[in-house]
């Protein structure tokens, strides 16, 4: 990772324009995360100077991921700015466009911090009313929304992009009613956030919806919106890829499966749907003459193949880092086969012991080694391990100490 700051010297003068319909606020960081953005540099950072400065003081944080030649471009612009230009350049882009926001708050100094893309769809002009709306209203999150009145996406070319985008918008909301209540525009990735009012520790990104990753795992308790119009794109192409719509539902996923709850629900159903390659293989095996005893052993292993990698990609995708993959898959497989020899001799005290009907006892078997099998899964597989978690608290503590 490399860095610099940029700043122009003083005697330039401060700006003559200054609006007095804003209260004065602390100084506000602008994150702009970038990916092969460099036709739009110059333009982005000639419209920050002309609309931020005059009105409250600012520094703009780019962070990088590009594989062109925009680090060059933003150190060559960033010398004509009358305030300070940083460049955080990320070899290893985790996490995506969310994960260089991440990164950007981390760095951030500033008391309020405006996150916005860096070609020229989200108006630099709006960031002293984003920055305004808050100290007024004392909200911790200011979203500029194109779902409000004032606002509008016309910016966005073309009816499939406004369906995908409708679409999007209205599945998010229905998926968290609660956290994104006050919140029109969940997809927006144009907001102001108080550097106090955000842990970014907690934060998991996957892609470039980062305001729903706020919104759900570290949202303050007061949020505003302001209207905004959603411009045309200035050069370059869009980002926007079936990739990475898989990404976003991926990351609802894992999302709405934060609480143990839901993950017990998704991992039912997960599971039911492993049925499916353990009938097929089952009947494939026993087709070619293999006796009906292997072939469910055999076919039995292909549902635990397809749950494992389900929940590797919908359910646990935050905790793999914690395991080696061939550590997981040995622990899954184990647990998943000892719910099959835990079954029957269950089944067989239930109905012995407690006198009841081998339906019923079945289904007591069925509901306790589910959840005997949820939490081992969980514990034995995904759960961090204690050194781990040791790390993880001695930073926690090392963060509390420091502030």
């Amino acid at each position: 990772m490399s860095s610099f700051e940029s700043t122009v010297p003083e005697e330039l003068g401060e700006p003559s324009v200054r609006a007095i319909e804003v209260p004065e606020p602390g100084a506000v960081t602008i994150v702009v995360p970038t990916f092969n953005e460099s036709a739009n540099i110059r333009e982005l950072l000639h419209r920050i100077t002309e609309s931020v400065p005059a009105r409250l003081p600012c520094e703009v944080l780019f962070v990088d991921d590009s594989t062109d030649d925009t680090p060059e471009v933003i150190s060559e612009a960033a010398r004509d700015c009358p305030f300070p230009v940083t460049l955080l350049h990320r070899d290893e882009p985790t996490g995506g466009l969310g994960g260089a926001v991440v990164e950007g708050l981390k760095a951030a100094t500033s008391d309020w911090i405006v996150v916005m893309d860096g070609d020229l769809q989200h108006p630099p002009s709006l960031v002293p009313e984003l920055v305004g709306t808050g100290e007024r209203s004392s909200a911790g999150l200011v979203v500029a929304s194109r779902y409000i009145k004032g606002g509008s996406r016309e910016g966005l070319a073309g009816g499939y992009r406004i369906a995908v985008s409708r679409g999007a918008t209205w599945l998010t909301k229905t998926l968290f009613p609660r956290k994104l209540r006050g919140i029109s525009d969940p997809m927006s990735g144009f907001f102001a956030i108080r550097r106090s009012a955000v842990t970014a520790d907690i934060l998991q990104p996957l892609g470039y919806k980062i305001l729903l990753e706020l919104a759900v795992r570290s949202r303050p308790r007061q949020v505003t919106e302001v209207p905004f119009v959603f411009q045309d794109r200035y050069a370059g192409e869009s980002k926007s890829t079936a990739q990475e719509g898989l990404r976003f539902l991926r990351h609802l996923v894992g999302l709405r499966t934060a609480s143990p709850v839901a993950r017990l629900v998704v991992f039912g159903l997960i599971g039911a749907t492993g049925f499916v390659p353990n009938l097929l293989g089952l009947y494939a095996l026993t087709a070619v003459g293999m006796h009906y005893v292997p072939a469910e052993i055999l076919a039995n292993q292909l549902g635990v193949a397809w749950n494992f990698l389900l929940i590797e990609h919908l359910l646990f995708r935050e905790r793999r880092r914690h395991r080696s993959w061939w550590d997981r898959v040995g622990r899954f497989a184990l647990i998943a086969n000892a719910d099959l020899v835990l079954r029957i001799p269950l089944i067989a005290l239930l109905v012995g012991e407690f006198g009841m009907g081998a339906l019923s006892a079945t289904a007591v078997a069925l509901v306790t080694t589910f959840v005997l099998r949820f939490a081992g899964t969980e514990a034995l597989v995904y759960l961090p391990r204690r050194t781990d978690r040791s790390a993880r608290a001695s930073r926690s503590r090392a963060a509390r100490r420091a502030t």
